[in-house]
């Protein structure tokens, strides 16, 4: 394929560099001899770099032309990306000037993560006067990112460039295993960029765990320092560019921005990194749609992943910008992204209706509890608190419940039983989290609706998170945003067992009137047990008798 800078070119030179298209050339080494002086008299006769890609086989995919001091490397499309591997194309390309490689060859090379980048000096009479090749390094603990082949004799090279290269990826996946524990797949890079250190740290501490939970394997965290986000990458350019180089190097499959983006923000660094991206949005999703398991769940993880997905849509695919039409249809018909867009809308609708009709087979349910007179109490609390858990050790039953965020979504109700033939409706809510995102708490409206029926909150703190007290505001300001905030609530510090005896002592006088539990230890639920007995029986005979 040729491409670049073939404005003014006579036919004869384009013919010329035509020839060069899709040669294969027999060699052990980077370039042969001949072709890097064809090459090289080319360049010099229209004042012009010229570049060659050349793949493993030896044939050339890609005759770049460029201007006296640089070249424009092509989309490289049809040669795509794998993590933990390297492009499996080199480039060769000729310096008019005696000028060695610069730092824009170097960016290539590891932007581009070629096999190398080769720049042929040109004397001159237009001939070689030598070679200077630069290859990536595997990954490594001091950051260095590629080195300088020793061999510059274009006519006396000695490297089996094809054996070379083959070593060296197996030493890349090699080193990515011992040293930073790469593994094969799901590896992730997080990053964000955020005013202060202590909220980096908060923040990625927290992704950490999102991540954890989707089953990712997070191999490092970064971070950057601003009080305002670049408007086009979230991080400046430079960095994300580091950030990038580092991601390839190590063979990571996901970066993902602790900070929310924007469909256009999210387009740029797509083009600019070769890696999928996500945000924090999209990785609470898919862990919603990982955990999601009835019917009413699965349904809510899906409209909230449309309606995130709707104003993402782009043109970025060639596909979508071809134009299709219908029997008796006018003009050129609809875009493929329009039809897109239109069908992402009647599945919205679609799925709008459904979960209306769940909701009032839901209101039928909770008017023949409130016809029985059973109190009902509501769970709820910052993700990974020990909600479900508790409800499991209360009502003797068995939930699903790990140590994970998120690790249940799915409404549960169970019954409690109190002496006396008294009995409550004990029910589990999906957790909370700060900022969670507009398009989730509209889509989980309904299982957050439970709770304005109930007769009284049990608000579930892990007491052992350094962070407990930021996980009480957050879920208070969701409990104000849902007017909920008034609501009869006991505090309960879960996983006491977690914290030694001074702590506990500390934050029993900080917070008297809340209840301390271990969600594992029954034997510490007295307390929590007569709380409720009170508030939900004893103090509204008060009030009646009253």
């Amino acid at each position: 394929m040729l491409s670049g800078n073939t404005k003014d070119l006579k036919q004869s030179i384009i013919k010329k560099l035509e020839k060069l298209n899709r040669k294969k050339f027999k060699t052990d080494f980077i370039i042969s001899p001949e072709l890097a002086k064809r090459l090289s008299l080319l360049s010099k006769e229209i004042n012009r770099q010229i570049g060659l890609l050349i793949d493993r086989y030896n044939e050339i995919q890609y005759v770049i032309v460029g201007d006296n001091k640089s070249i424009f490397i092509p989309e490289l499309k049809r040669f795509r990306l794998v993590p933990g591997k390297l492009r499996g194309l080199r480039l060769v390309h000729t310096h008019l000037y005696n000028e060695g490689l610069t730092e824009d060859d170097i960016t290539d090379l590891a932007m581009l993560r070629l096999d190398a980048v080769s720049a042929i000096l040109i004397n001159q009479e237009g001939l070689p006067a030598k070679i200077e090749t630069a290859f990536l390094l595997p990954p490594n603990r001091e950051n260095n990112i590629y080195n300088i082949l020793d061999e510059t004799d274009v006519y006396n090279q000695k490297t089996n460039f094809s054996e070379f290269i083959k070593n060296l990826e197996k030493e890349i996946e090699e080193k990515s295993i011992s040293l930073f524990q790469i593994k094969k797949e799901n590896n992730a890079f997080l990053v964000g960029c955020f005013k202060n250190k202590e909220e980096a740290k908060e923040s990625l501490l927290e992704l950490k765990e999102l991540a954890r939970s989707a089953g990712l394997n997070v191999v490092d965290t970064i971070y950057q320092i601003k009080q305002k986000v670049d408007p086009k990458y979230i991080l400046g350019i430079g960095k994300l560019k580091n950030i990038a180089i580092r991601a390839y190097q190590l063979g990571v499959d996901y970066i993902i921005f602790d900070n929310n983006l924007t469909p256009s923000q999210a387009r740029e660094i797509s083009k600019l990194v070769e890696i999928k991206i996500m945000d924090r949005t999209q990785l609470i999703l898919d862990i919603f749609a990982k955990r999601a398991h009835s019917n009413e769940g699965k349904l809510k993880v899906e409209l909230a992943q449309l309606k995130y997905l709707m104003p993402r849509l782009s043109v970025k695919d060639d596909s979508l910008s071809r134009l299709t039409g219908g029997i008796g249809g006018r003009g050129p018909g609809e875009t493929k992204l329009e039809i897109d867009r239109r069908r992402i809308k009647d599945k919205i609708a679609f799925l709008t209706r459904k979960l209306k009709q769940i909701e009032k087979t839901r209101d039928i349910q909770r008017k023949k509890r409130t016809k029985r007179d059973i109190p009902t109490v509501s769970i709820v609390g910052y993700t990974n608190a020990g909600k479900t858990t508790l409800i499991n050790s209360l009502t003797n039953s068995n939930i699903y419940a790990d140590n994970l965020m998120f690790a249940t979504l799915d409404t549960s109700s169970k019954r409690l039983r109190f002496p006396e033939e008294k009995e409550i409706i004990i029910t589990d809510t999906v957790g909370f989290i700060r900022d969670l995102p507009e398009d989730l708490k509209d889509a989980f409206k309904s299982t957050l609706e439970e709770l304005y029926d109930a007769d009284l909150l049990l608000h579930v703190v892990d007491i052992s998170n350094k962070n407990y007290e930021k996980q009480i505001e957050s879920v208070n300001k969701i409990l104000e945003e849902l007017n909920l905030k008034d609501m009869d609530t006991i505090l309960v510090f879960n996983k006491i067992d977690l914290i030694d005896d001074e702590t506990l002592k500390e934050r029993k006088k900080e917070y008297p009137e809340a209840v301390f539990i271990s969600a594992l230890n029954r034997k510490t639920f007295q307390p929590l047990l007569d709380k409720i007995f009170y508030k939900i029986f004893k103090k509204k005979l008060k009030h009646a008798s009253s």
